[in-house]
């Protein structure tokens, strides 16, 4: 067992590391550039909406009050008249990264340390490379990747947006596993 004390250095240059990759990947590359097409009736479709003012927050439409409703012939009829939706708003102004860029970065710190943990409960002061990385790696992967697939599986996601993103997450375990097995402990 090696200490959580001792991995410091580890869980901060991996959050470091996959904080600016993931900015490459995001805002560089194209890898995300065409996972939300924009809408061809984009401004029709906001001028309906606007006026209705809609708060803030996960909505779905059309949305049963209840399991009865959700059988009836009504709801029924609602639904294949279409769309069905699921709707994501956002607060009115500007699109303000910081708050973002700070939550994705404690994000990654606590990766790391759940990374940290795993492998340091599993693992001596000493232990090869090969096995900091596959407890580290498999560790991060999890974190970084197997929640994402809820969202296809339930949500109607496409795909191909929850396997970007798992790629993503491979690479993010990668590059912290890589560092903890660099900076064990020995």
């Amino acid at each position: 067992m090696t200490q959580l004390h001792l991995l410091w250095l580890p869980i901060l240059l991996s959050s470091v590391i996959v904080f600016i990759v993931s900015s490459i990947i995001h805002m560089i590359s194209p890898w995300h550039k065409g996972d939300y097409p924009k809408l061809s009736n984009e401004e029709k479709v906001l001028d309906a909406l606007r006026p209705i003012d809609i708060p803030p927050g996960e909505y779905m439409m059309p949305r049963p009050s209840s399991r009865e409703e959700m059988k009836s012939p009504e709801y029924a009829e609602k639904v294949k008249k279409g769309p069905v939706l699921l709707m994501t708003v956002w607060p009115k102004g500007s699109v303000a990264m910081g708050k973002s860029l700070v939550m994705w970065f404690v994000y990654t710190l606590f990766m790391g340390l759940f990374a940290a943990y795993v492998t340091g409960r599993a693992l001596p002061i000493g232990a090869a490379y090969v096995h900091v990385f596959r407890f580290a790696g498999a560790t991060t992967f999890i974190g970084y990747s197997a929640a994402l697939w809820q969202s296809s599986i339930w949500y109607n996601k496409p795909w191909s947006i929850t396997i970007k993103t798992t790629v993503d997450g491979l690479i993010y375990a990668l590059l912290t596993a890589g560092v903890f097995g660099w900076l064990w402990p020995q």
